[in-house]
């Protein structure tokens, strides 16, 4: 992708908290370790980006078409009730988009996961299923 920069490293926290899933155009996709919920984070593979309104027009425009397909796969794996997408950055100040795959009566709703209760991690066996399934799905087109 024009625009991605060389000089781009991922964020230990992002790094410690996430499993590889996917490497798009301008996104590393990322499922995070969570079993509470299916959810996606899409990093963007640009050096220093923290806003969304930073990114150039064409980069925001690949941004968007990115999440659309990270929607369409979680709404594949897991068809979910409700999808929320969120660019937060209060803990990790490097641009990364949450995708989430949200149902009626999960440990957070109606509210936001962030800073819901305590993550529960996967099993080896249901992590490495949910991996299969998502990068199924992100490869499909």
């Amino acid at each position: 992708m024009n625009g991605a920069d060389a000089a781009w490293s991922l964020n230990p926290r992002l790094e410690a908290d996430t499993h590889p899933v996917a490497r798009w155009p301008l996104c590393d996709v990322r499922l995070m370790e969570d079993a509470r919920y299916v959810w996606l984070i899409l990093v963007p593979r640009i050096a220093d980006a923290v806003e969304i309104v930073d990114l150039p027009a064409d980069v925001q425009q690949q941004l968007t078409v990115e999440v659309a397909r990270a929607s369409a796969a979680l709404r594949a794996v897991a068809s979910p009730h409700k999808l929320n997408v969120g660019a937060l950055g209060n803990v990790v100040r490097q641009l990364h988009v949450h995708v989430v795959a949200r149902f009626e009566g999960d440990a957070a709703w109606p509210g936001p996961v962030w800073g819901h209760g305590t993550a529960e991690p996967y099993t080896a066996a249901a992590r490495s299923a949910r991996l299969q399934a998502l990068r199924a799905a992100c490869a499909a087109d």
